[in-house]
C-alpha cells in the first residue's frame, strides 16, 4: 500500500509514539505488560487474554515503574498466575471475545464469488476464524454478483462478499426499491487487472480498442468505474466506442477463449487463469491505474446488524481477524493453498500463489514482482465511498445531486470497524476520509463536485 500506511505495520506503530501492538501507551509499557496481547501470535485467545491481563495490571499497577518492578521480581507467568487468583481473567477473557452479550445465531451463511478479492472470508473458515469467535458460518460460493444481492436482501444469506460498491447501489435503491446496507470491512485493496486475448498482444495502446467487446464482473463495480476511467484518459467513451459487458468472473476465461470478448477487468486470479491457460495476457494491473483502490467488501444489511447485534460484531471481528492475517506477505502461500479446494475458489495453488504472492508471469513471457499486486485492509474509507459516488454520477447511474457524505457515513461504518480494530489490539486510521490520485489526477473527499465536473468524458445528462 504505498499510497497509505498499513494499519497491521508495527512499524507504523512504533513511528506514531505507540508500542508494537497498539495497545500500550510506549514500547517500554508494551514489554512491561506481560506481552501477552502482542507477542503471542499462536491463538485468538491468547492474544484476548493478553489484552485482559494487560488491562487488570495498569488497574493493579497505575504506575509503569511499580508494574515494571513487579514484572521483573516475580516473572511474566507468575504474575499472571498471581492475578489470575484476584481477577477472573479466563471468564472476562471469553466474554471479551464474544463480545459484551450472548450471540444470537451461532450458524450463520455468508455468501462469496470464487475470487481472490473474498481470500479473508473464505480462509476465515478453513483456518478457523469464525470457530474462534464462537460463529459455525458457511461460506457459499455462489455463481455472480446479482444471485448475491438476491440471496442476500431475501435472507438466504445472513451477510456477503460484494463488491464494494453493491450496498450503495443497493441502499440507495439504483434499479430496485432501496434497502439500507452497510460495509463494516473492505475485503482487499488492488487486485485486479486489465487482462486481453492474445491476438491482441500488438494493441497495448487504447486508442486502438474501438469496436473491443470488454467483459467488467457487475455494472456497480469497481471493475466498471477503473476500466471507464482508463478508457476516458486514452480518448475512449466507453458508452460508444466499445461495448461493456456483464460478465460473472468464473465465466470470463472461457468467454475470452470462445472469443465472444477481446479482454476484461476482473479479479487478478481470472487474469491469472486466462495466462496458465495460454489465453490472455496481463495489459496492466489495477494498481497502475489507482495504488490502494478498494475492490470488494464484507457487506451486511441493517436489519441483520439490528436483529442480531452480537452475531454481527463476533462476524466482524473474524473478518477483522483474518484480514490481519492475510496482509501478511509471509502468510500468503499458506492461504493459497487453503482457499484452492473445489469449495473455495477450485484453482490450482499455482495460480492463487502468483496472486497473492505477487511474482507472476504476464503472458507474454516475462516474469513479473509486486507483493502488493493484491493486499488487504479492512478499514472503510468513506472517502472511498464518496469516489464510488461520483463515478455513479458520472457514467448516469445516480440522477440528481446526492449527499456524498451522508450517504458514504450511513454505509461504510469506519467508526465502528475502529472500535473494533482497537479491541483487538490494532490500529486503525484517524481519520474515515483522504485523498488519494486516480491516474495521475488527485481526488479530494472535500469537493467531490468540482471533481466530477472536470471530466470532459461523461454520459450526458
Amino acid at each position: 500500500m504505498s499510497t497509505f500506511d498499513n494499519p497491521f505495520d508495527p512499524a507504523r506503530r512504533l513511528r506514531a509514539g505507540a508500542c508494537s501492538c497498539g495497545q500500550h501507551a510506549s514500547q517500554s509499557e508494551h514489554e512491561a505488560t506481560l506481552q501477552l496481547s502482542c507477542d503471542i501470535p499462536e491463538t485468538e485467545a491468547k492474544r484476548y487474554e493478553g489484552v485482559v491481563a494487560s488491562a487488570v495490571m495498569r488497574a493493579v499497577f497505575p504506575k509503569e515503574i511499580a508494574r515494571r518492578a513487579f514484572l521483573k521480581s516475580v516473572g511474566t507467568s507468575s504474575a499472571l498466575a498471581a492475578l489470575s487468583q484476584f481477577f477472573p481473567i479466563k471468564t472476562a477473557t471469553e466474554v471479551f471475545a464474544q463480545g459484551a452479550g450472548k450471540l444470537e445465531k451461532t450458524d450463520l451463511k455468508v455468501g462469496f464469488i470464487p475470487i481472490t478479492c473474498a481470500t479473508p472470508i473464505i480462509m476465515a473458515d478453513p483456518l478457523g476464524f469464525y470457530k474462534k469467535q464462537g460463529l459455525n458460518v458457511e461460506v457459499v460460493k455462489t455463481a455472480g454478483w446479482a444471485v448475491i444481492r438476491d440471496k442476500t436482501i431475501n435472507k438466504e444469506y445472513d451477510a456477503a462478499h460484494m463488491l464494494a460498491p453493491m450496498p450503495i447501489a443497493i441502499s440507495l435503491g439504483l434499479g430496485s426499491q432501496p434497502i439500507p446496507y452497510t460495509v463494516p470491512a473492505i475485503e482487499n485493496i488492488n487486485g485486479q487487472g486489465i487482462t486481453l486475448a492474445m491476438k491482441h498482444k500488438d494493441k497495448r495502446d487504447p486508442k486502438d480498442w474501438k469496436g473491443f467487446k470488454l467483459a467488467i464482473p457487475f455494472d456497480y463495480s469497481m471493475h466498471n468505474y477503473l476500466l471507464r476511467y482508463y478508457l476516458a484518459e486514452h480518448g475512449i467513451d466507453p458508452d460508444a466506442d466499445v461495448q461493456l459487458r456483464s460478465v460473472p468472473p468464473p465465466e470470463m476465461v472461457a468467454n475470452l477463449r470462445a472469443d465472444n470478448i477481446d479482454g476484461f477487468l476482473a479479479p487478478d486470479n481470472i487474469c491469472q487463469r486466462a495466462i496458465y491457460d495460454g489465453v490472455g495476457f496481463m495489459h496492466i494491473l489495477s494498481k497502475e491505474i489507482w495504488d490502494g483502490h478498494p475492490c470488494c467488501s464484507f457487506a451486511a444489511s441493517k436489519e441483520f446488524i439490528t436483529t442480531s447485534p452480537n452475531s454481527f460484531a463476533a462476524l466482524t471481528r473474524a473478518i477483522v481477524d483474518a484480514t490481519a492475517y492475510a496482509s501478511k506477505a509471509e502468510n500468503r502461500k499458506s492461504i493459497a493453498e487453503a482457499i484452492a479446494p473445489a469449495a473455495y475458489l477450485n484453482a490450482p495453488p499455482v495460480v492463487l500463489e502468483q496472486v497473492l504472492t505477487g511474482t507472476y508471469a504476464d503472458g507474454l513471457g516475462g516474469i513479473k514482482t509486486d507483493p502488493k499486486r493484491v493486499d488487504f485492509d479492512p478499514f472503510p474509507w468513506q472517502s472511498f465511498a464518496v469516489w464510488m459516488m461520483t463515478q455513479m454520477q458520472r457514467w448516469g447511474q445516480i440522477k440528481g445531486d446526492v449527499d456524498y457524505k451522508g450517504v458514504a457515513e450511513q454505509i461504510y461504518l469506519a467508526a465502528d470497524t475502529a472500535k473494533v480494530m482497537k479491541e483487538m489490539g490494532l490500529t486503525p486510521p484517524a481519520t474515515s476520509y483522504k485523498s488519494f490520485a486516480v491516474m495521475g489526477k488527485t481526488f479530494d473527499p472535500e469537493k467531490p463536485k468540482e471533481y466530477l465536473a472536470s471530466f470532459k468524458i461523461r454520459k450526458a445528462t
